[in-house]
């Protein structure tokens, strides 16, 4: 379990900055940066909740992060002071959005299919050591 929670902690680390490089990169088509931007956010709270539970199946976190994503998603159209005071700092823009688009869906099944594959291949990898 050790090395499992390692591994997941690890790749955690590296993606917070690959994302935010991806998602922030004004070199990059905007398509692009969604695309990914996307993949990475679902990736890493899929790897945040499992190195958090690690018990918990890979398909399991990845469902649950899917279905906090959609919330978050149908919140952003919510303009209640406390937030859009929220969304007026970069980090509450990171965690919360800042603009409801239909667009965000697929790649937030996207991102958590791809996030499931990963975690589960990292399960295995540290199962069989």
């Amino acid at each position: 379990m050790t090395q499992y929670r390692s591994v997941l902690a690890i790749s955690a680390a590296l993606i917070i900055p690959l994302g935010y490089a991806v998602r922030f990169s004004p070199l990059l088509p905007e398509w692009f940066r969604n695309l990914f931007g996307n993949i990475a956010y679902e990736t890493l709270l899929i790897l945040l909740l499992l190195l958090i539970f690690p018990k918990v199946k890979p398909i399991a976190a990845a469902i649950t992060v899917c279905l906090i994503s959609f919330g978050l998603e149908f919140l952003q159209l919510s303009q209640d002071p406390l937030l859009v005071a929220a969304r007026s700092n970069r980090l509450g823009r990171l965690i919360l959005g800042n603009g409801f688009t239909w667009e965000d869906f697929p790649l937030y099944v996207l991102g958590s299919a791809i996030g499931w594959g990963y975690a589960a291949w990292v399960k295995r990898w540290c199962d069989r050591g």
